[in-house]
């Protein structure tokens, strides 16, 4: 929740035009400050995403697993799949941060 405020506060200050007469300093800053909270909510995710794959291996170990443990097991390329997503979104909002307080 908090990278999204973060998120939020750079891009209604941006939109006022409030980096415009801003040092360069506070425009870093900002950016910074976007950059590290970003960084912790990405590595939390992949925290998520760590867990959930041992969960996935140690379900794909079961014999007899229930229809929901065997939908659960099959998740697994899902989970990689939402590693690089991350990564490629997490990069993408960044840019467009830095775009958004630097001008």
């Amino acid at each position: 929740m908090a990278p999204s405020l973060v998120l939020i506060g750079i891009l209604v200050i941006a939109g006022f035009g409030k980096f415009d007469g801003a040092t360069d300093a506070v425009k870093y800053l900002a950016i910074a400050v976007a950059a590290a909270t970003g960084i912790l909510a990405v590595i939390s995710q992949y925290a998520a995403i760590r867990e959930a794959s041992a969960l996935v291996a140690d379900i794909n170990k079961l014999s007899g697993a229930s229809a929901l443990a065997t939908k659960v097991g099959e998740s697994g390329k899902f989970l990689s799949l939402t590693a690089v997503i991350i990564v490629a979104l997490s990069a993408a909002i960044f840019a467009l941060v830095v775009t958004a307080v630097l001008g």
